[in-house]
């Protein structure tokens, strides 16, 4: 399953700060219908996703009935992402 969509990074203040693009609505709706094929656990959902030029693997975190894109360091320093971005992203879900 291949979604597109735009979100702005969030950044989540717990232990360790972490920043998260969240999935929206209709993408979120799109990923439930298959999440019991491509979970391996927890409910997270494993993905390939492209931000920019930057390709890298995750997994999205279940959240209040939609999903969390989580943003690694090595994904958002290249790109001088930060919280309040706007950003496109390309999405791979590994079924």
């Amino acid at each position: 399953m291949e979604l597109a969509f735009t979100g702005q990074v969030i950044e989540w203040r717990g232990p360790s700060p972490y920043y998260f693009v969240p999935v929206p609505e209709e993408e979120s709706a799109d990923i439930r219908e298959v999440a019991s094929l491509a979970t391996y656990g927890w409910g997270v959902i494993p993905v390939d996703a492209r931000i920019g030029a930057i390709e890298f693997t995750t997994s999205l975190f279940p959240k209040d009935g939609h999903y969390l894109l989580p943003l690694k360091a090595a994904v958002r320093k290249p790109q001088g992402l930060s919280a309040g971005d706007e950003v496109a992203i390309e999405l791979t879900v590994r079924l």
